[in-house]
């Protein structure tokens, strides 16, 4: 039995992104997860406070490009799977990343899903928007893995 949260597939909005890191699955997965450092290392991200320790039904606020986000952990399968997800002016929206160790080097796949409202109206707007601050993720994501 699958037990995985996933996106909202009948969601407006849904992305879905992949990159390679060539670094080690450990550094990759404590980069990602270690929420507190994220605005060292993402310059889309001005902020970010883990609410307790990283396990599911645990809360953080982050603020990035200008949305003040409270997300929480709905799932946690250490080194291999997190998802998040929540509310934000009207959009309710669900993230999940995955991470796959092959040969030494690591794909971290992402997806989110965008509902509500101001997702309706304006569906193809924020598709680009999320798919160029996935695309962002990612790429600084890599940078900061591949320098450790």
């Amino acid at each position: 039995m699958n037990t995985d949260i996933t996106v909202d597939e009948g969601a407006p909005v849904v992305v879905r992104l992949s990159i390679t890191v060539n670094a080690p699955l450990a550094t990759v997965w404590a980069v990602h997860t270690d929420i507190d450092s994220w605005a060292d290392w993402n310059p889309d991200i001005e902020r970010a406070e883990l609410d307790g320790p990283l396990a599911p039904a645990v809360s953080f606020r982050w603020l990035t490009h200008g949305l003040d986000i409270t997300s929480t952990v709905r799932q946690i399968v250490p080194r291999r799977r997190i998802v998040w997800g929540g509310p934000s002016q009207g959009i309710d929206g669900v993230h999940v990343w995955t991470f796959k160790e092959t040969d030494g080097v690591v794909t971290v796949h992402t997806e989110e899903s965008w509902s509500g409202a101001p997702v309706e109206a304006q569906p193809a707007q924020l598709r680009q928007a999320l798919e160029q601050s996935l695309e962002s993720w990612l790429s600084h994501l890599k940078t900061e893995a591949e320098r450790r």
